[in-house]
């Protein structure tokens, strides 16, 4: 065999994976996953803005994401309770169809009311998109965990990650267009079809072969299992207290730093137009290609050694920004720091997305996943509303930067060190080890 087969056949065989049902499906779900965050996001922005709304009126609005990073309080009702009637079609099935109609009557809602008229009620429409979507994020997250094969995880992840940027954007920029045409009160009814593909999915490819009850839901007994039960079996493992320490640390330099990058751009002098052909047209194709690449990387390298990879990839990323604080404005210097950033993150969502979902109990797995996502986020999203802007004033883009490279750090020594101790193979759940047949213990 020659060389340049055996190089089309290596490229054969790691595309082939992406054409596989399974991760198919996981981009579906990713669409129908990213829309109702765009319609709360920079849609619902501009159409205030749009309504001459205040300002800070406008910015009070970002409380609606907070719902997301609640959303592991309900988490358990997912897991745990049967939904009447259609519950036949099974558990995971029937509360997508469920989590889809609510979040389709949400963004209809979210339509009708008018923010000129009253902004309270354009503000609990927002904040029940946030629920619905949250809610349908749970079930997404499980039904996508549950139907990959543990070697599916990376490609399955990735696939799940391009659905949500298309579904997103997609979402987003039909209803920038419709809404100068018909209105935004047709533009949200429109997007509201963004539900439907994982509604779909889950009808066609049907419940997964790898879903175990969590309970058998006869008495209040079987309920508190299903509330603190994630949390018994995950705690039960060896080095699960480390494995939470990483979750929380992991992102906390990359979450500083992602959120000033407008900032920086900005104060250097950046037309609007640069920034849009930089920051949004490079950014978005280079991370499009950093999740094809991660979904590789996952499948060839295996989880441990793909997830260290993405972590110094991504602090490597922090640390450009710094460099090109320090070199000043430069198109060159821009593109390489912002493409090299999002082709990190794309690499990283994958990875570390996989692995969290190989935490996992295939028995807990909406409310486990949604514990941990939640956990993933917090720290960072804390950190970069209440102190990045006064550490730029204090020390300037160049050391801030280096600061984030340096927060960055304890993350990747930790997921080395728990490398080197065993503890990443001794604290991973049955969604990472059990095949569609076998039992979880």
């Amino acid at each position: 065999m020659t060389e340049i087969t055996q190089g089309r056949r290596s490229w054969v065989d790691a595309v082939k994976p992406y054409a596989e049902k399974a991760p198919l499906a996981a981009f579906f779900l990713g669409v129908s996953s990213g829309f109702p965050f765009a319609m709360i996001g920079a849609t619902l922005t501009t159409r205030l803005a749009q309504d001459g709304i205040d300002k800070k009126a406008v910015t009070a609005f970002t409380l609606a994401f907070l719902v997301y990073n609640l959303k592991w309080i309900w988490a358990w009702i997912v897991d745990g309770v049967r939904v009447p009637l259609i519950g036949r079609l099974g558990q995971r099935v029937s509360w997508l169809l469920i989590a889809g109609a609510l979040s389709i009557l949400a963004v209809v809602n979210l339509a009708l009311v008018d923010p000129t008229t009253s902004l309270l009620q354009t503000a609990y429409a927002a904040i029940l998109v946030g629920v619905a979507g949250a809610t349908y994020d749970i079930v997404i997250d499980a039904y996508r965990i549950e139907i990959l094969e543990p070697r599916q995880l990376g490609i399955g992840s990735g696939m799940s990650q391009y659905g949500w940027r298309i579904g997103s954007v997609a979402a987003g920029s039909l209803a920038l267009v419709l809404a100068a045409r018909i209105g935004w009160h047709g533009a949200y009814l429109a997007c509201a079809v963004f539900a439907l593909p994982a509604m779909l999915t889950g009808l066609i490819v049907g419940e997964p072969t790898r879903h175990r009850e969590a309970v058998s839901r006869r008495g209040l007994g079987e309920v508190w299992q299903s509330i603190a039960g994630p949390l018994a079996e995950f705690f039960r493992r060896r080095g699960a207290f480390l494995v939470l320490l990483f979750i929380l640390l992991h992102k906390i330099g990359d979450t500083l730093a992602n959120l000033t990058f407008r900032l920086l751009f900005d104060d250097m002098g950046y037309s609007n137009d640069e920034i849009a052909i930089y920051d949004v047209g490079m950014g978005f194709w280079a991370y499009l290609v950093g999740i094809f690449i991660g979904g590789i990387l996952y499948a060839r390298l295996g989880m441990k050694r793909s997830v260290l990879i993405s972590l110094v990839l991504m602090c490597v990323s922090n640390f450009s920004f710094a460099a090109l604080a320090a070199l000043g404005k430069s198109n060159w210097g821009m593109a390489g720091a912002i493409g090299f950033e999002n082709f990190a993150s794309g690499i990283g969502g994958v990875t570390v997305v996989a692995y969290f979902s190989a935490l996992c109990d295939l028995r807990f797995t909406a409310s486990q996943y949604a514990l941990i996502s939640a956990a993933a986020s917090i720290v960072g999203r804390f950190l970069t509303g209440t102190t990045a802007g006064a550490l730029i004033e204090r020390f300037g883009y160049v050391d801030f930067y280096l600061l984030t490279t340096g927060l960055a750090v304890p993350g990747i020594l930790l997921f080395w060190l728990m490398m080197r101790a065993g503890l990443i193979d001794a604290s991973v759940g049955t969604a990472a080890t059990a095949g569609k047949d076998q039992p979880v213990a």
